[in-house]
């Protein structure tokens, strides 16, 4: 599968994780949804590609979509993570949006297996987690906004609708886990250069933002 590539990354990303083997069936949960779906995915499924019995999963993880909420909550947090420290940063609104997208789209093209899980299996999720994510998300989503507001405020950005422009980047960034390949020819950093310069045009910033004219 083209996530191969990441997994050795995807491994260490899950640093928080712990025991060994609780990280080792999580890693496997990463790979098996991102390549079945969730509701394909059995139990048997990810203790075998953790190279454990089916019984073993159980003392770390109650159910099967303890283990999705726990993909999804990590990586909403570093999602958050992401974009709060840029829009949080120094620099024009310009100089942070472009800063957000390069790390977003990264993020999601260096770890494509782990952020379509983290991506797309929201409606597997149990109510009350669903709601504990949808929050993240609302709050990634005002990172952004709040980016692009300043950016309007301060004559830099030419945006009439600031909450559907804020849709429209966040789905452009996020797409990207659907489609990257680490064999392709563009690198995650390429990519992130490439959709740092499109949403910069699509929100009409002007070059006096500190960025160099293209």
């Amino acid at each position: 599968m083209d996530g191969a590539a990441e997994t050795t990354d995807g491994y260490q990303a899950w640093s928080e994780v712990t025991p060994d083997a609780a990280r080792r069936l999580l890693v496997a949960a990463v790979e098996a949804f991102a390549e079945r779906g969730y509701h394909a995915t059995t139990t048997r499924d990810i203790a075998g590609r953790a190279g454990m019995s089916p019984a073993a999963l159980y003392i770390h993880y109650k159910t099967k979509e303890e283990l999705l909420h726990r993909i999804s909550r990590i990586g909403h947090d570093k999602a958050l993570e992401i974009l709060d420290t840029a829009a949080s940063g120094p620099g024009t609104a310009a100089e942070r949006l472009d800063a957000a997208v390069r790390s977003f789209v990264r993020w999601h093209a260096a770890h494509h297996t782990t952020a379509r899980v983290v991506q797309y299996e929201l409606d597997a999720l149990a109510p009350e987690h669903r709601g504990e994510i949808i929050a993240l998300r609302r709050l990634s989503d005002a990172a952004v906004r709040r980016i692009l507001s300043e950016g309007v405020g301060a004559g830099e950005f030419d945006v009439p609708d600031v909450p559907g422009t804020t849709l429209a980047v966040l789905s452009l960034c996020i797409d990207v886990a659907r489609w990257f390949n680490a064999d392709g020819r563009r690198t995650p950093d390429e990519v992130g250069a490439l959709y740092a310069d499109l949403v910069l045009r699509m929100v009409g910033a002007r070059p006096a933002a500190g960025l160099p004219q293209k």
